[in-house]
């Protein structure tokens, strides 16, 4: 795949979407989620290429209604299946391999509704870019037996949003967004409270004109990491941000640029 082209990428991509028949695909609403679906939409139909979407506290409300609207524009079918991996206590413990079984819930869940509907193959949209890094969720998808088309077409994240602009997906601009369980450090529970606290933490913030956005939960200390290019609005923004965050049950507060330690 060194050295191949986009165009050559995006049709070994079509090839094996074809040859996989009937696909259940992980949905997020995010660039990866999105491009795959909407290739799989466009490949093999909509009743043959559709979306499973968990539901649980660790999505924010405003991006199940997101993922809703991506869905309905690209005229795919959504299924929405709700996930209890709170319920896990070694998914609450949080010791550094929370996504393992937050992805393994998920997959369970799209495993019942394959079985159900007939779907024979279950897909996520991991791209090569991840496999430099340590994730977890991958080796659920492996235990799974979960097919990862866009890396296997050796699909990166220039690929995935090339693909979407061209098709004129919304989601080509978007940032990058994890689960609000993410927000939590390692070894900090994850509780429904502390969910809450982040979600609305950053749907406040997120009125204050921030895009790039992450309200990491310390206890009564929330670092607020905003993207580069929002660096300066959000310092100017800071008293504001502190009444905000103060108002939600935080006692202190820190700005800093996502990705930057």
């Amino acid at each position: 795949m060194e050295g191949s082209t986009y165009q050559e990428r995006v049709a070994r991509l079509d090839r094996q979407l074809a040859e996989l028949g009937r696909v259940a695909v992980a949905f997020s609403g995010g660039v990866d989620s999105t491009a795959l679906l909407h290739a799989a939409r466009r490949v093999l139909g909509r009743a043959d290429g559709v979306a499973v979407i968990a539901d649980s506290p660790s999505l924010p409300r405003a991006e199940l209604a997101e993922a809703r609207e991506i869905a309905a524009t690209m005229d795919a079918r959504l299924v929405e299946v709700r996930t209890a991996e709170g319920d896990d206590p070694q998914y609450r413990a949080n010791v550094g391999d929370r996504c393992y079984f937050c992805k393994a819930a998920l997959f369970r869940a799209m495993e019942t509704f394959a079985r159900e509907e007939g779907f024979g193959v279950l897909a996520f949209g991991e791209i090569v870019d991840d496999w430099s890094d340590d994730r977890p969720g991958a080796r659920a998808a492996a235990e799974f037996g979960v097919v990862a088309p866009l890396s296997a077409a050796g699909m990166d994240k220039d690929d995935v949003r090339r693909y979407a602009a061209e098709h004129g997906l919304q989601v080509a601009d978007k940032p990058a967004s994890a689960c609000l369980a993410s927000r939590i450090p390692v070894g900090t529970e994850v509780t429904p409270a502390r969910l809450a606290v982040v979600e609305r933490a950053e749907a406040a913030l997120r009125e204050l004109g921030l895009h790039v956005l992450r309200v990491r939960h310390h206890g009564e200390h929330a670092r607020v990491e905003v993207g580069a290019n929002e660096e300066s609005h959000a310092r100017a923004q800071q008293p504001r941000i502190e009444s905000t965050l103060r108002g939600i049950g935080f006692q202190t507060v820190e700005i800093a640029v996502y990705g930057r330690a």
